[in-house]
């Protein structure tokens, strides 16, 4: 705890220097890229952080047209977040199996922090998502970190197996999108070198009882999604929307994800 917090006082002791989304914006050691749809005011405004895929990068995802329209679309602020190397800091990846805890959330934290330096933060409105590996960042910041979101979408991706028993934060709104057909990440995961993807039943399951969710019903959504939906007495939403497709990414599944993670309809 005590080398976590020497870190984040590194990083919030260093000032806000100017960057976008075609220049990194740096947080200690490590980077990230902000786009700021334009005429927002000075009100607080919504932010979707996004986390990339195994091998991505903030300045790839910025170069997605689609996804800069959809901030544009919601009014929201867009932030590109960036692994430190080729994947996220995650517990039990291929490349550190026996690895049992993340080191991502002080990273966030920090990004949260210097993003709020720049322009006011609408909490109720800020919401963490990411694909593939970036859906395995979404999830262990849900489970870490639920305090700092609104929600979270985790697409096509959750925890490296083993799977957590428990989370450490709050239940919080995830509403987690998957193709039935993806045999990338499938549902039931696959084993990649030493260790194994995460189950998503299993996930949401546990994820169920740790937040007392309990079924609502099924709806539908854009682009093929059908979501079993959970509440809690809390009013939390867990979703599972699932798609007839594979490893696909849609902004319009994003969405609907970043809608229903903020309460929306």
């Amino acid at each position: 705890m005590r080398a976590f917090l020497t870190i984040i006082c590194l990083w919030f002791s260093l000032p806000a220097m100017a960057c976008g989304p075609d220049t990194d914006c740096m947080v200690a050691n490590r980077s990230y890229r902000l786009y700021l749809p334009p005429d927002l005011g000075d009100a607080p405004v919504g932010a979707l952080f996004f986390a990339h895929g195994y091998k991505g990068n903030a300045a790839g995802e910025m170069r997605n047209k689609a996804l800069r329209a959809l901030a544009d679309g919601l009014g929201v602020a867009l932030i590109a977040l960036a692994s430190a190397g080729d994947d996220w800091q995650l517990a039990h990846t291929p490349q550190e199996p026996d690895r049992t805890d993340a080191a991502e959330a002080g990273y966030v934290a920090a990004v949260l922090a210097d993003v709020k330096i720049r322009h006011a933060l609408d909490p109720t409105r800020t919401v963490l998502a990411g694909f593939s590996a970036g859906g395995m960042m979404s999830w262990t910041m849900a489970c870490e970190i639920s305090q700092d979101f609104a929600g979270f979408v985790p697409m096509s991706g959750t925890f490296w197996g083993p799977e957590p028993a428990t989370c450490t934060s709050a239940p919080a709104n995830v509403i987690h999108i998957h193709g039935t057909k993806d045999t990338t990440v499938p549902l039931t995961g696959r084993a990649i070198g030493a260790t194994r993807q995460g189950n998503v039943p299993k996930v949401l399951a546990m994820y169920a009882a740790y937040g007392l969710y309990v079924a609502t019903g099924e709806a539908t959504g854009p682009a093929g999604l059908t979501c079993a939906q959970s509440t809690n007495p809390a009013g939390k939403r867990l979703e599972i929307c699932t798609f007839p497709g594979g490893h696909d990414f849609s902004t319009e599944r994003l969405r609907y994800g970043y809608q229903r993670a903020i309460g929306g309809g």
